[in-house]
């Protein structure tokens, strides 16, 4: 199998004779070649804007989609790539990039994009959204789109508001949350080389890749020092606590096409893979160290200032709490990464489409008391160390305040302009040819706990009487802290 041959940077012509096909419609024509306009002049701002609808389309040969479909077959949790091209359109212009790589992603999420397990591809195949990791520099070293190296393609799952994650991650870079990553909208077709058109897969969240150019663009903005720390993945049961700071929990995962081959870890290492040993070490030293020092003491109030960036994880806290994400690391210890800048911890909020309503682990995640989110008994210990500093906990209710006051930021009636506002944007577009999710409405996960949340109306007394409001609920409940 070798990669796709397609022009590396063409232009979209500037002027069509057709109505705009909401569907997908044929594979569009590829326009003129334009070498003075080279994608890479564009930056990671272009590429994830919120104000702007993008339409990507991947591009793969029929040997390689099977292969794509088999992979599944053999470990649907497999991490293997394939060659496609990549069809980028947005405001007037058009960029295609060849030889980049695609792969499944998601965990409980994760679904076969076209038929049934030993189905292979079909002209008229039976289709179903799922997620996709891009990577563009898996067959080229070094190529980037937008100073990208990977995204992450994820469909809008159990929200038929089409907003939650999206919104999270809106709010995460409002509030200065620099560290999360970033996310906007675009429309998404798959092309399989040899049947009549692409098949058009709706409106899809656009989030930012976290491996280098995640790193590289915040070093570049003068927020991390330096792009050779150690990242990690947690998933769940990582709290941070000395009972898992054993090395059966902290390592590389493998995710093999034989599943007896595949390797998972607690804490997974994303960069500086050689290194594990002195990774493992070092966030050993971390935990065990703040672990012992006492609880509310200035010596762990000094110790946190040195090697914690406590303010980014108050606000992100805030946020976190706000949007009602359980499945995070207070809770359900779980869906987030962090970074060692040097030998400083920087905590990474991730994966947010269980928000604004949804709720499973926790009972509810509208009216749940946002000071014992989870646990602080024990384990959690990051959490727990830092909220026993008084100072920092009331940071944090302060947080929460501002965020449920200020328009820009969780308010009522400003989070629902900017909601509307992205509706009126991708409204036309998420009709699909999946057939599935194909209108938005306001209306929770159609799983859950919480089946009466809904985010432009209802009351604020959080299921209490009748349909009830997440925003409006939300709020009250934070302007009753102390």
């Amino acid at each position: 199998m070798k990669p796709l041959n397609f022009l590396f940077v063409f232009v979209i012509l500037l002027c069509v004779a057709c109505e705009p096909d909401v569907t997908g419609g044929q594979k569009p024509d590829d326009g003129d070649v334009n070498d003075t306009l080279p994608v890479a002049q564009y930056g990671l701002e272009y590429l994830y804007d919120m104000a702007t609808l993008a339409h990507i389309t991947i591009n793969v040969t029929e040997e390689d989609w099977n292969d794509f479909l088999s992979y599944y077959d053999q470990n649907p949790h497999n991490e293997e790539y394939i060659p496609a091209s990549f069809e980028y359109e947005k405001s007037g212009e058009k960029f295609g990039l060849d030889s980049i790589g695609i792969r499944l992603r998601g965990n409980t999420s994760r679904r076969r994009p076209e038929g049934s397990v030993g189905e292979m591809h079909s002209a008229n195949g039976d289709w179903h959204h799922a997620h996709f990791g891009v990577k563009f520099d898996e067959f080229v070293e070094d190529q980037t789109f937008c100073t990208a190296d990977r995204i992450y393609l994820k469909w809008h799952k159990d929200d038929a508001n089409y907003c939650r994650e999206v919104y999270s991650y809106d709010l995460f870079r409002r509030f200065g949350v620099w560290s999360a990553p970033r996310a906007c909208y675009t429309r998404l077709s798959v092309f399989v080389e040899g049947d009549d058109k692409p098949v058009y897969m709706g409106v899809y969240a656009l989030i930012e890749g976290m491996k280098d150019s995640y790193l590289r663009s915040r070093v570049e903005a003068g927020k991390y020092t330096t792009e050779d720390g150690f990242l990690w993945k947690a998933s769940y049961g990582a709290n941070l606590s000395p009972s898992t700071m054993t090395d059966n929990n902290m390592g590389v995962e493998v995710a093999a096409l034989n599943p007896s081959e595949s390797e998972t870890y607690m804490y997974d290492l994303k960069t500086k893979k050689k290194k594990l040993t002195e990774a493992r070490e070092q966030l050993k030293l971390f935990v065990n160290d703040m672990n012992v020092l006492k609880s509310g003491s200035a010596e762990l109030k000094a110790y946190l200032e040195a090697r914690v960036d406590v303010d980014l994880f108050l606000r992100a806290y805030a946020v976190n709490v706000a949007v009602g994400m359980w499945d995070d690391y207070w809770c359900n210890m779980n869906n987030y990464y962090f970074y060692f800048d040097v030998d400083k911890f920087i905590f990474i909020p991730f994966d947010y489409d269980n928000t604004l309503g949804t709720s499973n682990v926790m009972e509810n995640s509208g009216t749940h008391d946002p000071l014992n989110w989870g646990s602080l008994d024990g384990d959690r210990v990051l959490m727990r160390k830092v909220m026993s500093i008084p100072e920092y906990k009331a940071q944090y209710v302060a947080y929460l305040k501002e965020l449920a006051s200020n328009p820009e930021y969780f308010e009522y009636e400003g989070s629902l302009a900017r909601i509307r506002a992205w509706h009126d944007m991708i409204g036309e577009y998420v009709s699909n040819d999946t057939g599935e999710d194909m209108a938005i409405e306001d209306r929770p996960a159609s799983w859950g706990n919480c089946h009466f949340y809904r985010l432009f109306s209802g009351n604020d007394q959080g299921g209490r009487s009748g349909e009830a409001n997440f925003f409006k609920t939300k709020i009250r409940v934070i302007n009753e802290l102390k």
